[in-house]
């Protein structure tokens, strides 16, 4: 446990920042799991409504510093693949 006040505040500022972080991860996550579901159902209106979610929200977690650019781009890459091959 840190003496110095700043320290301190850092402690808690990392732990709200940390906490914020596993929720976009998991919110992430979750739209990725429903993403496969409708692709495995063949659920193509779906599947785009949902790829256009999950990708906006892979966006908004770069800016926010939750992801790094290159995985967002392979996590997006990984949705184009998915649509794609539901509509081939």
């Amino acid at each position: 446990m840190p003496n110095i006040k700043q320290q301190k505040k850092r402690m808690r500022l990392a732990e709200k920042q940390r906490l914020r972080n596993r929720q976009n991860k998991s919110a992430i996550r979750t739209l990725f799991k429903k993403l496969q579901t409708s692709v495995e159902e063949q659920d193509q209106a779906t599947a785009e409504a949902l790829a256009l979610q999950l990708t906006s929200s892979i966006d908004k977690a770069v800016t926010k510093g939750v992801l790094h650019k290159n995985n967002a781009a392979h996590k997006k890459s990984r949705v184009a693949h998915l649509v794609g091959s539901l509509s081939a």
